[in-house]
Formats: structure tokens, sequence, C-alpha cells
């Protein structure tokens, strides 16, 4: 069977470089080897994930909030089934949306496990044990994303000690929750236990949580957490998880500059560390793609591997491993393989913790102008003076804005606060058009708005908010 393009991997950078590629007039194949597409983020990342963390702070409110604003509903009980029932069912519509897009824009799905095994050929073991399937075509898009990564000599059976997949599907709430990385998926999947009755302890490598955001969002955030409940071991190193008698684990760990072991029992214990590039089964060494030392397939700025007629995308290559990005990134190759001028700026990729509240971040932190030596000015704003915020009993957090000192063009901007991950895209579009602080400052905002709050952040890198 042959294409004008094969995609092997059907995630948010896969199913979406396929469809902008039959948009434009390609014929299109894809691969999946999972048997149902949307990859990690549809089936066991961000969609269940943010499922599982809107019901669950449903669930604190209802126990903690609602009293506050003149609702009784005494003490709610957790179905937890049911609640595992709403994430599945979300998972399933979403994937049934796929499935429905593939077939609106002509593409064939072929549900197997695909190898490269020359330039434009690609073999398929078909899921439905029919054989190898050969395909072909003139561009190949590896598009398989990641995968969870752990710590040496620790095994996650996904029952006592579990990945990110396992930590959406518990079937009991722990006692003690022991996370290993202060990530995003960590502080999230903590948060969704947390809330539903977990003592949750996050054991971190690093001195900071959130490593990469702002340092100051990263050091208020954590106070805000720790206020929740949280416990924090931060600047230590894990040595070992080790299956105790009884169904728990212990969790062994020292610090990071070395010295005295600590322990802690844990009925279930979440390794959060990162994910790794995904790209078992390729046939890349086969065919001569190369990789980088951290197993990153190696791509020019058109995404044009080491071999003629692949390509490459998402988080198989470098970048942040964020599903949005490696949706941009499908149609920008989607659209130079059509002839056009496709494009992704790296600087404006926005990027949030769906806790809550949120933490959302776009552009430079303030130690990345630092090291960069580039003069700027910060304005902020705190929620505890926007008057939407005291109304929706949501005042914690700011608003963050960092902008060039001689030009006063936004560099950076990041928010801590209920709905943060929406207010940042206003902030986004402005740097996508090189707006200034001025120019978000003198933009009429909605009163009474949470959105205010960036107005006002604005308003203060040249020093005049009006509600502070």
């Amino acid at each position: 069977m042959s294409y004008d393009l094969i995609v092997i991997g059907t995630g948010p950078g896969g199913y979406v470089c396929a469809i902008r590629a039959a948009q434009l007039g390609l014929k299109v194949a894809v691969v999946e080897k999972r048997g149902v597409h949307g990859g990690t983020c549809l089936n066991v990342g961000c969609i269940p994930s943010k499922a599982l963390l809107h019901a669950s702070e449903l669930f604190a409110e209802a126990g903690h909030s609602f009293a506050k604003l003149g609702i009784d509903v005494g003490t709610p009980k957790l179905d937890l089934s049911a609640m595992m029932g709403h994430k599945d069912a979300t998972v399933k519509s979403n994937v049934q949306g796929i499935d429905y897009l593939f077939k609106k824009n002509k593409i064939d799905a072929h549900l197997g496990a695909g190898r490269i095994v020359a330039p434009g050929r690609v073999e398929v073991a078909m899921n439905d044990g029919s054989g190898v399937k050969t395909l072909e075509a003139k561009a190949i898009v590896i598009a398989t994303g990641s995968d969870v990564a752990s710590l040496p000599g620790i095994v996650i059976d996904e029952k006592t000690v579990v990945s990110s997949t396992g930590a959406i599907a518990l079937p009991a709430v722990p006692g003690k929750l022991v996370v290993i990385g202060a990530g995003v998926i960590g502080l999230e999947l903590g948060s969704v236990w947390s809330r539903l009755g977990a003592s949750v302890t996050v054991v971190e490598y690093l001195d900071r949580i959130l490593p990469g955001m702002d340092g100051e969002v990263a050091k208020q955030f954590q106070r805000m957490l720790e206020k929740q409940g949280f416990a924090f071991k931060l600047g230590r190193k894990v040595t070992a998880v080790t299956p105790v008698e009884g169904g728990a684990t212990t969790v062994t760990f020292e610090p990071a500059a070395g010295g005295a072991a600590e322990t802690l029992e844990a009925d279930v214990v979440l390794v959060a560390v990162g994910r790794r590039p995904y790209t078992d089964g390729l046939g890349l060494d086969e065919v001569g793609v190369a990789r980088d030392p951290r197993g990153r397939v190696v791509t020019d700025a058109h995404y044009r591997t080491s071999v003629a007629g692949i390509y490459a995308i998402g988080d198989v290559i470098v970048g942040p491993m964020l599903a949005h990005k490696a949706e941009d990134e499908g149609v920008a190759l989607a659209e130079i393989l059509a002839g056009q001028a496709g494009h992704v700026n790296y600087d404006v990729i926005p990027g949030v913790v769906y806790t809550m509240p949120e933490v959302a971040a776009v552009g430079r932190t303030e130690e990345d102008l630092k090291a960069a030596g580039i003069e700027y000015r910060v304005g902020k704003f705190p929620f505890t003076a926007n008057g939407r915020a005291k109304a929706n009993l949501s005042t914690d957090g700011f608003v963050k804005v960092l902008a060039d000192a001689a030009t006063d063009r936004v560099l950076g901007a990041h928010i801590v606060g209920a709905g943060a991950g929406e207010m940042i895209h206003e902030i986004a579009v402005l740097m996508e058009f090189g707006g200034s602080s001025e120019d978000l400052a003198r933009t009429c905002h909605a009163h009474p708005t949470l959105s205010e709050a960036v107005k006002e952040a604005a308003l203060a890198v040249d020093k005049r908010p009006i509600h502070i």
C-alpha cells in the first residue's frame, strides 16, 4: 500500500500531523501500536489525570469551602469507582473523537507495531494477528512519544510501586503516598490523592520543586502545597524502594550531598522522575537514524532526521515533552511537506501545572534572563487584591510579568492561581505579536474577572498598579 505520508504514533503530535496533512491533500496512513488512538496523553496521561484533578478538586471544595459560601451538604462521601468511571468515560469519548476525525479526513489507520525497514517503507506487525503488512510512502514521520522513566533498582509493578499509569487507576485511596519526583506529574497526581485523603510526601533530588520553572513561583507554590498537607523531602537521593510484609513499601533516601539515610513507609509509591523518548522496535539504528546521548531523534529545523524522507516530532525530539508542543510541530511538518512554510515559535510555548491553584508559565524565567545578561523589569500582582478572587475564595497566588528594560517587550509571564492555565494565553498571544507590558496594561479587561490581575501585573511593570 502506497501513501504520501505515514505517521507512526497517534498521540497528539501524530494524529494532528496526519489530519493537517490530509487537509492539505496528502494521502495519509497512521500506524498505532497501542491499539487505540490518542497516545499517552489521551489514554493514560493528560486527559485522565485532568478528569481526576477536576473531580477531586470538587470533592475537596465540597468538604472545605461550601460551608463558607452558605452551602450545607454535610461531609461529602467518596465513591472512587464512580470517579474512576468518569475518568474512563472521558478517555473513551476523546479516543472515539480521533477515530471520527481519521474517518472524516480519509486517513487509513493500521493498528500494530510499526518498524522502518528502509527509507519510504514501514512494516506493521498487525495487532489482530493477520501478519505483517508493508506500507510505502514518500515521507515517514516518527511520532512515537515518550515512556515512563524510572530509577536504577526500582521495579514498577503498577500496584504498590506505580508510574503515572498506575497512579490514575488505584483501587483505593492509599493511607500514605510517597511521590518520588517534584515535577509536574508528581505534584498533580499527588494532589489528586491528597484531596481524597492520602498523606502525601514528596521526595526530590533537587533542592526545589518544579525544576525549570521560575524560582520565586516554585518557592511560593511549595508553601501553598504544604498548607494543603504535602510534606517535602528536598535535596534527597532515593537509594531503594523495598516491599515489606503486609503490602507496604519502604522508601530509603539520603541527602543528595551525602549523609545519613532515612526511610519512609508507604502504602503506594509513585515514581515520577520524568519520561524518556520512546523509540523501541522502530529499527532506527538499522536504517541509520541518528539519536543524541539522551536517546532523542536528532532533527534539523524542518524536523528532518539524518535519513532522507524520515522525520520526527514531539517527545522523541529535543524540547519540552508537552502535548501542545507536539501538536504544533505536527502542523508545521505537515505544512512543510505540502510545500508551505510551517513554523513553531519555541519561545512562546506555555506550560501548566493543573493543581489548585494552577501554575502557568510562558517565555523566560527570571533565572533565564539573569543568566543571559538581559536587563528586565518585573510587575507582580496578588490575587488577594482581586475582587473576583475574593468572591470565589481563590485568593492564593499572583501574576508576574517580565519585560525587557529597554524595549518593554514582554519576555515571560508566570501565574499561580485559580484558572492560571486559561489566563496565560492572553500573554502568549501578546508575546507572539511582540507586544509590550504597556500594550497589556492598556487593554481593557472586563470587571470583575481574575484576568484583571494580569492587567494589574502589567501596570506594575511601570510601578503604577491601581489596586495595591
